[in-house]
């Protein structure tokens, strides 16, 4: 666990995680909403248009498919389901962060309200970090972390769309996933969780050939296996000891 941090009340809670997410989250972040904002103006939508993907969905896998989809004349059933299985992946994130934000005497509309920023950064930061926290204060520190890279998402996006002219389209792309990238080494750098190790190996291993095998369900197939793989490796290892006790 990272070492056990305390603050003086919920509300300093929040502004440490505002503090927090300005570096390389937000940079990662940011760059990759630059992306986007270009790839909105490529597929000739209004920059209204990408704020508002940006504002209700921040979820960026999603959003790419709606631009692509939208680019390739798909019909608003496709784009719906398509968006729908990209981002499925938020429900078991949802639910594994849930237990680390729950706090006695805490109004249920908040939970409902910070589960906009449930996405790929702030959920990692969340979990490596919200357990070390006392109750009261993992969900403002959530919040704030959350709020300050969505609010900045929105600036990005809008400067991304105005900047298109001047991107290379082979930076637009590359700038579109720093943010996998990124998280996946916040992974890596967590290497205590065995699990987790796991199933970035596994991945890696197993998403290319099954790319090649289908270009439309490889990357599905990879994640519940190497997922499964690595859970089911998990319980059958034997368990980490340190002084003779379990770790």
């Amino acid at each position: 666990m990272p070492p056990a941090r305390r603050f003086a009340s919920p509300r300093e809670a929040a502004l440490a995680g505002l503090r927090d997410s300005i570096g390389v989250p937000m940079l990662v972040l940011g760059s990759s909403y630059l992306g986007f904002g270009s790839l909105v103006e490529g597929a000739g939508l209004d920059v209204w248009l990408g704020l508002f993907s940006t504002f209700t969905g921040w979820a960026l896998p999603g959003q790419i498919v709606v631009i692509e989809l939208y680019s390739l004349g798909s019909s608003l059933f496709v784009v719906a389901a398509a968006v729908a299985m990209t981002n499925a992946r938020l429900l078991p994130m949802t639910v594994t962060l849930m237990p680390y934000l729950r706090a006695p005497g805490t109004p249920r509309w908040r939970y409902y309200a910070v589960s906009h920023f449930v996405a790929v950064t702030a959920w990692a930061a969340a979990m490596r970090l919200c357990p070390s926290l006392p109750e009261n204060q993992r969900l403002p520190y959530f919040a704030g972390f959350g709020t300050t890279l969505w609010s900045m998402c929105l600036v990005t996006t809008a400067t991304g769309y105005y900047l298109a002219g001047g991107l290379p389209g082979f930076v637009t792309l590359g700038l579109v996933f720093l943010n996998p990238i990124y998280f996946m080494l916040v992974f890596v750098a967590d290497a205590r969780h065995r699990a987790r190790m796991l199933a970035l190996v596994i991945g890696a291993l197993l998403g290319p050939p099954l790319h090649l095998v289908s270009a439309d369900w490889g990357l599905l197939i990879t994640g519940v296996l190497a997922g499964s793989l690595a859970f089911g490796a998990d319980l059958l290892l034997p368990s980490k000891t340190k002084g003779g006790g379990h770790a």
